[in-house]
């Protein structure tokens, strides 16, 4: 038995049947005629030239499989994975084949067409299906994705701390794998593997009062011993309080870029990715007591 339409034209379909072998039909507009494995529908097509078409369906036959070429209406899509283990010898998924003549994969195949119903089966071809190509760069992007990376993990300022206009305040954050980095990992297809490799390159704080800070690494943690001194390599000092701003605190915004060096596939680029993270600061000023 048929178990689906297998082609479609206009004014032509082939429907789903049942009927012996070799038998014939003449009633009506047009007639069918099976064979052992296929049947042929003749069927009237208005506005046709001989006011009649011709088509042929295959049967659901252990090996019988349509490319689809040629048909630009055509929407299916299909993946091989090669049958593990191999299906003895004699099997039909063998067409008449020898083993080690060929092989037998099993082939997937969406019907988009065809209210998007799949299609698995045994099939056997002489040489290695062509298998779907992936841009190195789109295996980059997705070891990026898995990589998880996040937002500055700000250490100073802190939402608890206070901090005073005119006096430096030192910015730094904490370094991890998916925070600053170096963060690695890979993704394959196709008997393509790339590798990834992403490292936070800058940071840029927004401070609150209308001021951008641009970092270039981590920053450096305050000491005690520092007393006054300026941060040597990520700071910044208020000139007016957070009074004014809502709940008396400075939002903080630090922004962080992810450079990403890939290889893999015989290629090699960047990527770059966007993150970040809040707090909030109270800035306040110095009470002199006289």
């Amino acid at each position: 038995m048929l178990r689906r339409p297998l082609s479609m034209a206009a004014g032509i379909v082939l429907a789903s049947m049942s009927v012996p072998a070799t038998s014939y039909a003449e009633d009506g507009p047009g007639g069918i005629e099976c064979g052992l494995y296929n049947c042929e529908v003749e069927v009237e097509v208005p506005g046709q030239p001989g006011g009649s078409q011709t088509g042929s369906a295959t049967g659901d036959t252990e090996g019988s499989h349509s490319s689809g070429k040629g048909d630009p209406d055509n929407k299916n899509v299909c993946k091989y994975e090669l049958a593990d283990p191999q299906p003895p010898a004699g099997s039909l998924a063998w067409e008449g084949h020898e083993p080690g003549d060929g092989a037998v994969y099993e082939e997937t195949c969406g019907w988009g067409g065809l209210d998007g119903d799949t299609i698995v089966r045994m099939v056997w071809l002489a040489e290695p299906p062509e298998q779907e190509t992936i841009a190195p760069v789109v295996l980059a992007q997705r070891a990026v994705d898995s990589m998880a990376l996040l937002g500055p993990d700000i250490a100073s300022p802190r939402v608890a701390g206070r901090y005073t206009i005119g006096v430096p305040m030192w910015m730094w954050v904490n370094q991890s794998a998916t925070t600053y980095g170096p963060n690695t990992a890979s993704a394959s297809a196709g008997g393509v593997t790339v590798t990834a490799i992403a490292k936070v390159s800058k940071i840029v704080w927004q401070m609150g009062d209308g001021s951008f800070v641009t970092c270039v690494g981590p920053g450096t943690p305050y000491k005690g011993s520092s007393d006054m001194a300026e941060s040597p390599t990520c700071g910044h000092r208020y000139s007016k309080t957070s009074a004014g701003a809502p709940g008396g605190r400075y939002s903080v915004t630090a922004t962080s870029t992810w450079t990403i060096d890939w290889q893999g596939g015989g290629q090699s680029g960047q990527l770059e990715e966007i993150r970040q993270s809040d707090t909030q600061v109270a800035v306040g000023e110095l009470q002199v007591v006289r």
